[in-house]
Parts: C-alpha cells; sequence; structure tokens
C-alpha cells in the first residue's frame, strides 16, 4: 500500500513527503566470528550462505520526485535519463565494442573523470532461469550487499590496474570511485527493481564484512544488519533508457557516501502477470586525477 514519507537526509528531501511502499528486506543477523559464503562462482549454482539472515519490514520511498536532489557524495546514489544505441544486450561483444564506450562517456561527463575503467558487467533476471552470462545464469541479488570494502576496494584497484599503477594513483592523490551502472534490459520494470539505502543513514557499525569465496580467490564484501534509522529508496517503473549510478567504494574518507548497500527487493503490489526483470549492471572504477 502507497502511503507518504517525510525523508530527512542531508539535503532537502524532506519535503514535500514522497510516496512511498511498504516491503520486507533481507539483512545478516550479527554474529561473533566473520561470516562467509561461497560464489556462485565456486557452486555452480546458487550461493552457499554460511551466516544467518533475517527479514524486516521497510518504508521505501520513490525517489523520481527528488531525483535532481540525490548526489552519489551524499545518498550514494543517482537516477539518470541516458538513451542506449545497444541492440541487444544479450550480445557480448555488443556490450563491449558499444555499450561500454557509452558508459565510459557518461562517467567522464558526469563524474570528470580522466579515466573509466570497466571492469565487469553482468545479467540478472527474475525467470526461473536466470539470465546468461559468461560464468553462468545470474538472478537478482537478494540480501543487501555493498559489491567492496575499506578492504576489498584498494585491493581491487591493485588486481585490475597492478600495483604499480595503483601505487602512482595513491601517491599522486588521485580519488578512484567504484561506481555501479544499472539499467534495466527491458522495461519498465514492475518486479525485483532495487533498493538503496540513504548512504548517510547508515551507521559504520552496521556494515558486516563478509567473505566471498571464489574459485581462485577470496573477496571482502559488506552485508547490511537491520537499524530502523535507515532511509530507503526505490525508482518505480524504470525504463531502458533509465540508469541507477551506484557506489560502491570511494578512496576518500572525508564524510562523503563511500559504500552504498543495496539489493532486490519484492514488491507487495506486483502484478501477477510482470513480466521478469532484466537488467545488466556495469562495475566501473572511475579515476580521478
Amino acid at each position: 500500500m502507497t502511503q507518504a514519507l517525510h525523508a530527512a537526509s542531508n539535503t532537502a528531501l524532506s519535503t514535500p513527503p514522497l510516496p512511498a511502499v511498504n516491503a520486507e528486506l533481507s539483512f545478516i543477523r550479527p554474529q561473533d566470528v566473520k561470516p562467509s559464503f561461497h560464489s556462485s562462482a565456486l557452486t555452480g549454482g546458487a550461493p552457499k550462505l554460511l551466516f544467518e539472515t533475517d527479514t524486516h519490514p521497510v518504508t521505501i520511498a520513490d525517489l523520481r520526485p527528488i531525483a535532481d536532489q540525490l548526489s552519489l557524495d551524499l545518498e550514494g546514489f543517482e537516477l539518470h535519463q541516458h538513451q542506449t544505441t545497444v541492440r541487444d544486450f544479450y550480445d557480448d561483444a555488443e556490450v563491449e565494442q558499444v555499450y561500454f564506450p557509452e558508459i565510459e562517456a557518461l562517467l567522464q561527463r558526469h563524474l570528470g573523470a580522466s579515466r573509466v575503467v570497466i571492469f565487469d558487467s553482468t545479467r540478472r533476471a527474475d525467470s526461473p532461469a536466470g539470465a546468461p552470462n559468461r560464468d553462468g545464469a545470474r538472478g537478482p541479488a537478494s540480501r543487501i550487499h555493498v559489491d567492496y570494502t575499506k578492504l576489498s576496494g584498494p585491493q581491487r584497484l591493485r588486481d585490475i590496474l597492478g600495483n604499480e599503477e595503483a601505487d602512482r594513483l595513491t601517491k599522486s592523490g588521485a580519488r578512484i570511485v567504484q561506481v555501479n551502472v544499472w539499467r534495466p534490459i527491458r522495461g519498465p520494470v514492475l518486479r525485483a527493481p532495487l533498493a538503496l539505502a540513504d548512504a548517510s543513514s547508515v551507521r559504520a557499525d552496521d556494515l558486516i564484512a563478509t567473505d566471498q569465496v571464489f574459485p581462485d580467490r577470496v573477496g571482502e564484501i559488506y552485508h547490511l544488519a537491520y537499524d530502523p534509522d535507515q532511509r530507503w529508496y526505490y525508482a518505480p517503473r524504470m525504463t531502458r533508457d533509465e540508469v541507477l549510478l551506484i557506489k560502491g567504494w570511494d578512496s576518500l574518507n572525508d564524510g562523503r557516501a563511500r559504500f552504498t548497500p543495496h539489493s532486490a527487493v519484492n514488491l507487495p503490489d506486483t502484478p501477477a502477470d510482470a513480466p521478469p526483470r532484466e537488467s545488466i549492471e556495469i562495475r566501473t572504477l572511475v579515476i580521478i586525477e
């Protein structure tokens, strides 16, 4: 059921009241030892969790009325109109040859980047078979998470650019921002949209570092523990010509948003005949020298 929500934030997002929905999200249950899970790449299917989760009802506000006020540095996410010339997002060659340059140009223009490095693309679908990728089929991520942590963000930089270049950028004072670009493959999205936490409402203690075990390495992500003061948003009925920018890690630690928790959400008023959500996300390192 839709209701009005005042979304207090670091910006003037508290007025006017925003339309909102109530839905359940999946949070990690804090525990005494560091949690871990086996990734889909390791299991060949669904991830194997070695920790427990809890679901909590939350109020999720419609961000569209305040989209022009959102900032990667305050809330940690932004919604943009962005047309694409890609005809088939299931064609890996077209994605790499056509879509990657579009995303690089978008982020260079919007963030003043000297360089944008794309290092991953993932398609997802909430159909039973999931969406095909080179490393297997993927469905929506159903647990609240952040893709990188204060440890794995810098390590990923080194993995991608090499130790010498990572050291050069660090010594030069360059800023590196990990940004995910999320787009519907088909729209409007009626099932399993993304719910995004306002990063300014998330306490550092609620970000739980979790080992992600791959066949050849162990990464680290954050899961999120529940706090009733967390503020949540989503963009209803996203189209193919819209993108969400989501900050996963920022090399600057000066009070701005660094980590943005997010998750797919099942809305209670989803039409029974709604088509599966199909989406593509591009992971990037935005380098600002």
